[in-house]
């Protein structure tokens, strides 16, 4: 189990009245109801009926929290899933030897301590914010009866688990099959949400992991992470640039893949 978590005071619930933000610590604006999210036919899980969204906030209570908080720790008796509103959350397990393996990052709408909060078992996974985030808790009874009574949110949830599922499973292919750490790198950056303008000659990402996270995600040191992009940038497969990374030998990277 890791250790030295901050702990998190118990949130309160919001006060404001319907349809107006409260100005909140870190740079974000804590809305008062997810009915008045004007991002909501964006976000997976909030894309419900109305009347159903409706319930979900009803159980649901609104927080911030600074960047390294732990929203819960694997070992933990499951208190109750988050929905992210906005910012990432880094799910990691850690071995007996303090070793950290990032299993999946969750980003703004997606849902983390689901697989606990349905089993009754303890979190798999330990949930740590990457940066300041907003997040609505539901409480595990109110969340299991909420599913009961509403079909739609039973079955985006079952969807939800299904994705997480497969994404897992093509993870532990790619780590499992993989020989070097240089194809896992390659794998990584290939797989990085790259786009080109019409006036960039190469796609280019935006690099949000630390060499050390980014070898937590494909099982490698942080000095052979930072071996390698420097190797990869020397044989021109890639330029970096603060953080933003460009693609420019998107062939050799594919090679690398293919081995």
């Amino acid at each position: 189990m890791a250790t030295g978590m901050r702990v998190i005071p118990k949130m309160k619930r919001r006060t404001t009245r319907v349809g107006e933000s409260s100005p909140v610590p870190y740079g974000l604006a804590l809305l008062d109801s997810c009915l008045e999210c004007p991002l909501t036919k964006e976000r997976v899980f909030c894309d419900l009926s109305r009347s159903t969204v409706a319930a979900l906030d009803a159980v649901s209570s609104s927080a911030t929290y600074p960047k390294d908080a732990i929203l819960f720790v694997e070992g933990q008796d499951p208190r109750g899933v988050f929905v992210i509103c906005n910012g990432r959350v880094k799910l990691s397990t850690t071995s007996a030897d303090g070793k950290s393996i990032i299993v999946r990052m969750a980003g703004a709408g997606e849902i983390v301590g689901l697989a606990g909060t349905l089993s009754g078992k303890a979190y798999e996974l330990t949930a740590e914010a990457m940066e300041p985030i907003e997040a609505n808790f539901i409480p595990r009874d109110a969340f299991v009866h909420f599913l009961k009574e509403h079909a739609e949110a039973a079955v985006r949830v079952a969807e939800l688990l299904s994705g997480i599922y497969h994404a897992t499973l093509l993870e532990v292919r790619n780590l499992g099959f993989s020989s070097s750490a240089s194809e896992k790198l390659a794998r990584f950056l290939l797989d990085l949400p790259a786009q080109a303008t019409a006036e960039e000659r190469y796609p280019r990402a935006t690099l949000t992991l630390t060499h050390k996270e980014i070898g937590e995600t494909i099982g490698a040191s942080r000095e052979t992470v930072t071996r390698l992009f420097a190797s990869f940038k020397r044989e021109g497969f890639i330029e970096v640039h603060g953080a933003t990374v460009i693609l420019s030998d998107k062939t050799k990277l594919e090679a690398l893949v293919a081995g």
